[in-house]
């Protein structure tokens, strides 16, 4: 029974590691990454002064991953653009999520039950695209792990990786949101799931891709769904950070958050100074009379 139950697991993996991303998990995806976008300050003026800067943020958004990941391997960076559904599928999303009359396709795709349906198919995409970095990368360099790591976790979150250059055309400039220095929580996954799908492409990860892909995902879109529907922006990592950077590089215990939002300690009040001052002259003068 135990053998069986094994291999419909398996098959079901494999089943799920070859469906088709696009039109369905490809839409979802191009859905949540422009919602992103629109929620950015300042995005809908420029979407009302300069349609053309918008598109090419969200097409950043959408593809961006693609871009930076091509440029790393020596591609070219427009080579996405060739396929035609996905840019006007990735348009039209774009156009009906900033311009559509009474703001109606952003009020239905906000709506928390169906966004949290979006951001469960679009971590299917964002895992399909960390083993396929992972993968291009390993037929370029066969033997070169580091490098495998580094397109999978690009081809994970590329968008965020040039968040930067995308503020640039909006006319925006806010360097603290370098994804590098703070990184979210699909970042670092991105990261880690690079990692695994590296030791498993090198066979010293005991499991078949299939089963990685299908493991991965689940545990990507419960946790985005979860975090999500709470409206927040922890990680799960968290505590095992703490404590690896506490081993490792001396760290203090609980993050530096913590560190951040610890009361402040009050300033002397300039008014008490000079109170205490003079109370102290007065019993001065009153020692040197006596």
């Amino acid at each position: 029974m135990d053998v069986l139950e094994v291999l419909n697991l398996g098959d079901i993996a494999q089943t799920f590691s070859k469906m088709g991303m696009f039109p369905v998990f490809d839409l979802a995806y191009y859905i949540v990454s422009i919602l992103y976008l629109k929620y950015e300050p300042g995005s809908v003026e420029v979407a009302r002064k300069s349609p053309v800067a918008s598109w090419l943020c969200a097409m950043l958004y959408c593809f961006g991953s693609y871009i930076l990941a091509d440029v790393l391997l020596g591609g070219c960076p427009l080579d996405y653009f060739q396929y035609n559904s996905h840019i006007l599928l990735a348009s039209a999303i774009w156009y009906l999520v900033f311009f559509c009359p009474l703001n109606l396709f952003y009020k239905c795709v906000a709506f928390l039950p169906v966004k949290l349906v979006l951001v469960a198919l679009k971590e299917v995409v964002r895992t399909r695209k960390i083993a396929a970095g992972v993968h291009h990368a390993h037929h370029a360099y066969h033997n070169g792990f580091l490098i495998m790591v580094i397109i999978g976790y690009v081809k994970g979150s590329g968008v965020a990786l040039i968040s930067n250059f995308e503020q640039l055309l909006r006319g925006v400039w806010r360097p603290e949101t370098n994804e590098i220095l703070n990184m979210s929580f699909p970042t670092k996954a991105s990261l880690y799931g690079a990692i695994l799908f590296t030791l498993q492409e090198a066979h010293l990860l005991p499991v078949s891709k299939s089963t990685l892909i299908c493991l991965f995902t689940v545990f990507m879109a419960t946790t985005k769904v979860i975090l999500t529907a709470r409206h927040s922006h922890g990680s799960p990592f968290v505590l095992i950070e703490s404590w690896v950077c506490h081993l490792l590089f001396g760290s203090p215990l609980g993050g530096g958050e913590e560190e951040h939002h610890a009361a402040p300690v009050a300033p002397v009040s300039p008014v008490k100074t000079k109170e205490e001052f003079g109370e102290g002259t007065r019993k001065r003068k009153s020692k040197k009379a006596e």
